[in-house]
């Protein structure tokens, strides 16, 4: 990949940027609800809202109240969240490497069993088992991951007993070292599966479709004339299947996030998901916009981490 590429692509991130904080700040900003009577209640005096408003500069204009909030991202500071009462990085770094763990343990899942599961499907078209499993995969891909969310909670966890129904850890004991690291696996299990749930019916009807598509090229029948054994052949349609696949799956950053709030409440996780509820609920605009910008940040650098992998799966690509 070329470096003036990949200047050329970091040069657009600013005015993207620029774009969702303008879009982000007007629209929390102008909703519906007062943060001012979230924090202050409903039965105070008309005193204590001014000088509510006065202490986190909510009576100044609008525009003066975006330029000094541009002013502090780009100085890197998020500002105070309301209800917290601390910097907005620190709210949000607390919450961070849960919801990390849960994207990163549903990603781990959905995409190497996708994969596998996709090239079985291919391989055996027509036949039963791609019947079961593409109608398998359709059935996951349809059901909300919320729902999916609840029924796993009352089948697997209130039903059997087998999982914890909610939180990161068992508040109960006090564990530290290898306990409270499989402590926190046990916690994982349930809300990464179902997190996982409908990404894997989309990575394995992307990757049954592409390998399909692979195996019905001309290259793929000169391979077989030349005695290639068939796995051989199907190796070099995934590669090329893996293409599309990859741009799904960064384009769905975003959307995994916005799931992983659904699967968050449900579980009682504590991550971004429950931090972006509850600041939905007391208006806490600071980190509402903070967790924005972090969302659309992770998109424009999965967008880019996307272009990076197309050169590596495929040195004919070339980026100038």
């Amino acid at each position: 990949m070329a470096p003036h590429y990949l200047l050329r692509r970091l040069a657009q991130v600013v005015p993207a940027v620029a774009g969702i904080l303008l879009v982000a700040f007007v629209a929390v900003h102008t909703a519906p609800g007062d943060p001012v009577l979230a924090l202050a209640g409903e039965h105070g005096d008309a005193a204590y809202y001014a000088f509510i408003r006065a202490k986190f500069g909510l009576d100044r204009p609008l525009p003066e109240q975006l330029l000094v909030y541009v002013t502090r991202v780009m100085s890197g500071d998020l500002g105070l969240s309301f209800v917290h009462g601390r910097p907005v990085a620190m709210v949000i770094g607390e919450r961070l490497p849960a919801t990390l763990l849960l994207i990163g343990a549903a990603l781990a899942l959905s995409t190497p069993i996708g994969v596998l599961l996709g090239v079985l499907a291919a391989r055996r078209a027509g036949r039963p088992e791609d019947l079961a499993l593409r109608a398998g995969a359709l059935l996951a891909h349809a059901m909300p991951s919320f729902w999916l969310a609840q029924m796993a909670a009352i089948a697997l966890a209130l039903g059997t007993g087998w999982f914890p129904v909610q939180g990161l850890t068992d508040a109960r004991r006090a564990l530290s070292g290898w306990r409270y690291a499989l402590d926190v696996m046990h916690h994982l299990v349930l809300p990464a599966l179902v997190l996982a749930t409908g990404e894997l019916a989309l990575t394995t009807r992307l990757t049954r479709t592409g390998v399909l598509e692979g195996l019905a090229t001309d290259y793929a029948r000169t391979a077989r004339a030349k005695g290639l054994p068939e796995r051989g052949v199907v190796r070099h349609a995934l590669r090329n299947a893996l293409l599309p696949l990859v741009t799904v799956i960064g384009s769905r950053v975003g959307l995994v996030v916005t799931g992983a709030v659904l699967v968050e409440t449900v579980f009682a996780w504590p991550g971004l998901g429950q931090l972006l509820l509850s600041s939905i609920q007391t208006r806490d605009v600071p980190v509402l916009l903070g967790l924005f910008l972090l969302s659309s940040m992770t998109v424009i650098v999965a967008s880019l981490a996307t272009d990076v992998a197309y050169a590596w799966l495929d040195p004919r690509i070339r980026y100038e």
